[in-house]
């Protein structure tokens, strides 16, 4: 098919390109941190990488530079299973498909929720079920208390990479960095000192 762009036409027809090389596109996985000790786990972004573990590695350096975590997880985005996202006030629960019965052994699945448009996921906790469908289900009993929910994330907990208790030194080399944030150097205030010593 020509394009109607003559810029398009002039440009040289590439050869076939062949199929990629293993490496070629890195996977993207799914960061989970804990902010502080006792505090949920809440989506924090994402990652691409060869694997699980360089995906760890990665989400540390990415997402625990500017702040300071207590804890970190990784996910394979294909391994997260993501609900519809409802509109205005509907809670997502109230929309979810029947799934069928399912066949075999249940697993544990770790349940987010999405409580406030713009913010991220967050867990609210662990499910027994056959599949993702299922925990979702399960998770409409367990932990539907009324407020609206946008969205809700199943993620197996036997796909996830943890951060082993053997790891958790690794928080404690993170020392609060204010000097990052702007509200810290209390601009108003230097502003304001600076303007009466100057009358």
């Amino acid at each position: 098919m020509k394009s109607l762009d003559p810029r398009v036409e002039r440009l040289p027809i590439p050869a076939a390109v062949g199929a990629p090389s293993p490496l070629d596109q890195f996977g993207t996985f799914e960061v989970f941190v804990q902010p502080k000790e006792g505090k949920p786990f809440q989506h924090e972004g994402a990652v691409h990488a060869p694997n699980l573990e360089m995906a760890f590695v990665l989400a540390k350096e990415t997402f625990t530079r500017r702040f300071t975590c207590v804890s970190l997880y990784v996910v394979e985005t294909d391994n997260v299973f993501v609900s519809a996202v409802t509109e205005g006030n509907q809670n997502v629960y109230d929309v979810l498909p029947d799934a069928k019965n399912g066949n075999g052994k249940e697993e544990s699945f770790e349940i987010y929720h999405l409580l406030k448009r713009g913010k991220q996921p967050v867990h609210v906790g662990t499910v027994q079920a056959t599949d993702a469908a299922r925990a979702m289900l399960r998770a409409r009993e367990r932990f539907n208390s009324g407020a609206v929910v946008f969205n809700v994330w199943a993620v197996r907990t036997s796909d996830i990479r943890f951060t082993s208790p053997d790891e958790n030194d690794f928080w404690q080399t993170l020392p609060e960095k204010k000097f990052r944030d702007a509200g810290d150097y209390k601009g108003g205030d230097k502003l304001k000192e600076f303007l009466e010593r100057s009358k």
